[in-house]
């Protein structure tokens, strides 16, 4: 009896909820990259011109296939809360597994300080357009921040179907943009002749320091891995999601490149807050400005929304695994989210979103992508190898490997000498915070880590579990 009366007392260990389907995970994937084609990305344009951010887009374009392709196959597989983290807990070990969640938390929470940077930087332009100069922008970032941060909290079924509805309406506008200007519907045609005289102002050199904000493209859609254990179907929902995400952003990549070059002088494109809003405004149509302003504010919206979602998701998975203090790894009793993630990371974002430049915050999300980017070329070669295609079931399999894995890996080594170019100090800067939290993790925080408990899936342990 005494038996019996201690396992009914004995508390159920909450789980988050599975009830995403594949529009969800489009939705997180597409909502998180889409501000990319709103900001961010002309400023490839200022390093190399026009030629130099269209090789960008595209290069770019490539290296964020492969990772697609890569996380696809994995994460159908390895289906849990954390994306990258937990394939790296799984097929590596501890070490790479904090570095990699570390790497997507920065990565996600200045993705969403630059979001907010850009939706205050934009209701201040429209305020000085309707003459109200001088907008206090604080209150605007501080705003949207909180109010997003509440509706993560709330739960994961409305955030990501918030993030459906508006993420859709943004690439919409993009579409618009792009067929009422190619139709004749604009005051001022497309004019590429500055293509054709001034291809590369600065040479060859430019176009390999345009691909470091020709990454903005699509930076954030393998955050479609943080849903896994909220999916119902992950083997589904994660490979259609993911894929049909990174074709609807080449799609909008290349359309937004397409409309601004035609419409902006590169000079001004090179270092413009808002371009595709800006475009709009050239056309002289108000309603197109109007849709561009809405789209702007909802691709920004989608992005914070999708970031605040995947960095909890990998804070939280730390803070359950030990990596972390386990205190992160709670789920909330009601909404059945990781509540205390989602709380402890705003303040950081509001920290670099009120007291750092839009360019810098954008390096340091680039940055860390990158290095979880080139993680994950090691990562599938090692997971094909300790786990052959015959041995474990797969929800999809990438074809053509282990060539994704070594194009990802030489793309990879491009854009850290694309950022070197013109971040260089920042870059080392960088490099030395995730040396230093390394070292924190191996002579301290790695004696809570059990690691006999770490791998949780249902195949062959590798040596050392």
């Amino acid at each position: 009896m005494a038996n019996v009366t201690s396992t009914a007392a004995a508390p159920e260990r909450l789980q988050l909820l599975r009830v995403l389907g594949p529009g969800h995970v489009w939705a997180l994937g597409v909502g998180i990259v889409l501000v990319g084609e709103y900001m961010g990305w002309n400023f490839a344009i200022g390093k190399g011109g026009m030629i130099a951010g269209l090789v960008a887009c595209w290069v770019a374009g490539l290296l964020y296939t492969c990772v697609a392709m890569i996380d696809s196959e994995v994460t159908s597989t390895v289906a849990a809360a954390g994306g990258q983290y937990a394939q790296a807990k799984h097929i590596v070990g501890p070490l790479m597994a904090f570095n990699v969640g570390l790497f997507l938390v920065m990565a996600y929470t200045m993705l969403e300080a630059g979001n907010a940077i850009t939706i205050g930087f934009l209701l201040d332009t429209v305020a000085g357009m309707q003459g109200h100069s001088g907008l206090n922008q604080q209150p605007f970032i501080i705003l949207a921040v909180m109010f997003l941060a509440w509706l993560n909290y709330r739960g994961v079924l409305a955030t990501l179907t918030f993030n459906f509805v508006i993420t859709a309406i943004a690439f919409l506008a993009i579409i618009i943009l792009f067929l009422v200007v190619q139709f004749g519907g604009s005051n001022v045609p497309l004019d590429f002749s500055a293509v054709a005289e001034e291809p590369l102002p600065y040479g060859w050199v430019g176009i390999i320091a345009s691909i470091h904000f020709g990454l903005w493209y699509y930076l954030g859609i393998e955050g479609t891995c943080q849903a896994a254990e909220e999916v119902r179907s992950p083997s589904r929902s994660l490979p259609y999601g993911t894929m049909a995400g990174i074709m609807t952003l080449l799609i909008a990549a290349t359309l937004t490149w397409y409309v601004c070059s035609g419409l902006i002088p590169w000079e001004y494109l090179g270092q413009a807050g808002t371009p595709l809003f800006d475009a709009a405004r050239v056309t002289g149509s108000t309603g197109l400005m109007v849709l561009l302003f809405i789209g702007t504010i909802f691709s920004t919206l989608a992005s914070a929304n999708g970031c605040i979602n995947d960095a909890s998701r990998a804070w939280f998975s730390m803070g359950r695994d030990r990596y972390l203090p386990i205190w992160f790894g709670a789920v909330h009793p009601v909404y059945r989210t990781p509540y205390r993630s989602i709380v402890f990371l705003v303040p950081i974002a509001l920290i670099f979103a009120l007291g750092a430049p839009l360019d810098q915050v954008v390096t340091f999300s680039i940055l860390s992508g990158l290095l979880g980017y080139t993680f994950m070329s090691f990562n599938m070669v090692m997971f094909r190898r300790k786990w052959p295609l015959e041995t474990i079931k797969r929800g999809y399999v990438h074809p053509f490997h282990p060539l994704p894995a070594i194009v990802l890996l030489v793309l990879c080594a491009t854009a850290y000498i694309a950022v070197f170019l013109g971040y260089g100090t920042q870059l080392i800067a960088m490099m030395c915070f995730y040396i230093v939290a390394s070292l924190w993790f191996h002579f301290w925080r790695y004696r809570f880590v059990r690691r006999g408990d770490q791998f949780t899936m249902p195949w062959p342990r590798p040596q050392g579990y």
